[in-house]
C-alpha cells in the first residue's frame, strides 16, 4: 500500500504555534485508521526529540546535520528515491521553505503534492521559486480565511486551490476548573483579577501586543484597582516589555512568568479572567485554548482570529495597536455581563467548531480518502 510523505522543517525540536498546530493534524492523521500509513521527513529534527505519537503509523526520518545545505540534501535524495521506487500515493509539503525542492522532485516522477502553510510566511510576496511551488501545487492549506486571502493575493494563486484547515483544540486537556491556589501564590495573584497573554517576547514579534495590553492596564486599573496582568512567554524582547510597565508606573501589576510547559498551560489560563492578545494571527491557537477553558477572550480585528473568534460573535475584536480600544474591552470583559462572557456556552461553541473529530474530517477530506 502506497504511504503518503510529510516533509517538514522542525516541529519535534521546538515549540510554536505552527509546531503545535502540525502536531494536531498528525494526531488527526493517526487517529483516522482508514489512512495509510506516512513517512515523516524532518529537516532539522533529531532522533534525540521527543515525538509524541506511536511509530506503526509513522515512520520518521531524520536529517538534521551540521551543514543546512548537506541536510537539504541527504532529504531530497530520499525523497527522490522514495518517489522513484513508487512509495508514497502523493506528498505533503510542510513549509513553503520546502516547495522549491518538494515540487520539482513530485512533478518528475508524476506524483500529486500538497502544500501546509501557517500565516504570516505567506502575507507577502515569496520568492519565485516558492511562489512556483504554491501556484502548481494540487492543493494549498490555509488555516484561516484571512490567510488564505491574503496568500492568494500576494502569490498569485487560484483561490479555488486553497482549502481550509483549522486548527483545533483538545477539549480534554484545555478545560475549565478553579483557579489553582500554588500558582496563585506564586504569581502573586490572589485576590486580582487577572488578565493573561501567552506569546512569544521577541523583539520580531511584537505585533503580538503585549505592549499594547500594557499601555491599557492604567486605564483598567482605575475600574479595576485590583487587575494585573500575567504574560507567559520567553524572549529577547522582555526587557523593553519590563521597563515599559516600569514607565507607565504599573510594573507592581505586571508579572512576566516566562516560559510554561504546555502541559502546565491549561491550569495557567484558568488563573484567567481575561485572556488579552490584541496581535495579528494567521489564526490563533491560544484563543480557542482560553475560550475551551471558559476564560473570554479579546484579539485583533484584522487578521486570522476572525475564525476563532467567529467574526466576533465569541469574543472581542479590536484595533490591535489602540490601547484605549484594548481598555475599554477588557473593561467590559471584566464586568462580566456580555454574554460573550458565558464561559460554559464559549466551550460549547468553541469545542463544536473546532473539535479533534472535526479536524479529522478536513484531513481526510483533504487527501481524498473517506473521513
Amino acid at each position: 500500500m502506497a504511504r503518503i510523505g510529510f516533509v517538514f522543517l522542525q516541529i519535534f525540536s521546538c515549540e510554536g504555534g505552527i509546531q503545535s498546530y502540525v502536531k494536531d493534524v498528525l494526531r488527526a492523521y493517526q487517529g483516522n485508521p482508514d489512512l495509510p500509513p506516512a513517512d515523516l521527513l524532518l529537516l532539522r529534527d533529531g532522533p534525540d526529540c521527543d515525538v509524541p505519537f506511536a511509530h506503526d503509523r509513522f515512520t520518521l526520518r531524520y536529517f538534521k546535520s551540521a551543514s543546512a545545505n548537506w541536510g537539504r540534501l541527504r532529504l531530497a535524495v530520499a525523497l527522490a528515491w522514495g518517489l522513484l521506487r513508487g512509495r508514497y500515493s502523493q506528498v505533503i509539503c510542510g513549509h513553503t521553505r520546502l516547495g522549491p525542492l518538494v515540487a520539482p522532485l513530485c512533478r518528475a516522477f508524476g506524483v500529486p503534492y500538497q502544500v501546509m502553510t501557517y500565516g504570516k510566511e505567506v502575507w507577502n510576496p515569496l520568492p519565485s521559486g516558492q511562489q512556483q511551488a504554491l501556484q502548481r501545487a494540487d492543493g494549498v492549506w490555509c488555516i484561516s480565511r484571512y490567510s488564505r486571502n491574503l496568500a492568494c493575493k500576494a502569490n498569485q494563486i487560484d483561490l479555488n486551490n486553497m482549502h481550509l484547515l483549522s486548527c483545533a483544540v483538545d477539549g480534554q486537556v484545555f478545560s475549565p476548573g478553579p483557579k489553582p491556589p500554588e500558582l496563585l501564590a506564586k504569581y502573586g495573584l490572589e485576590g486580582a483579577q487577572v488578565l493573561m497573554t501567552v506569546a512569544r517576547l521577541w523583539s520580531g514579534d511584537i505585533y503580538k501586543g503585549v505592549d499594547v495590553t500594557l499601555r491599557a492596564l492604567p486605564a483598567i486599573a482605575q475600574a479595576f484597582p485590583a487587575v494585573k496582568y500575567l504574560v507567559i512567554g520567553r524572549g529577547d524582547d522582555q526587557p523593553r516589555l519590563a521597563q515599559l510597565a516600569q514607565a507607565l508606573g504599573i510594573a507592581d501589576r505586571v508579572v512576566f512568568a516566562g516560559f510554561v510547559p504546555t502541559a502546565s498551560l491549561a491550569d495557567h489560563y484558568r488563573l484567567a479572567d481575561a485572556y488579552v492578545m490584541p496581535s495579528q494571527e494567521g489564526f490563533g491557537i491560544v484563543y480557542m485554548e482560553a475560550m475551551a477553558c471558559e476564560v473570554p477572550v479579546l484579539s485583533g480585528d484584522a487578521d486570522g482570529s476572525a475564525d476563532p473568534l467567529q467574526d466576533g460573535r465569541v469574543g472581542w475584536r479590536v484595533p490591535h495597536r489602540d490601547p484605549d480600544a484594548v481598555a475599554a474591552a477588557c473593561i467590559e470583559i471584566l464586568r462580566g455581563e456580555d454574554p460573550r462572557c458565558n464561559g460554559p456556552w464559549l466551550r460549547q461553541e468553541t469545542l463544536a467548531r473546532f473539535s479533534q473529530e472535526s479536524l479529522q474530517t478536513q484531513l481526510a477530506t483533504l487527501l481524498q480518502l473517506p473521513p
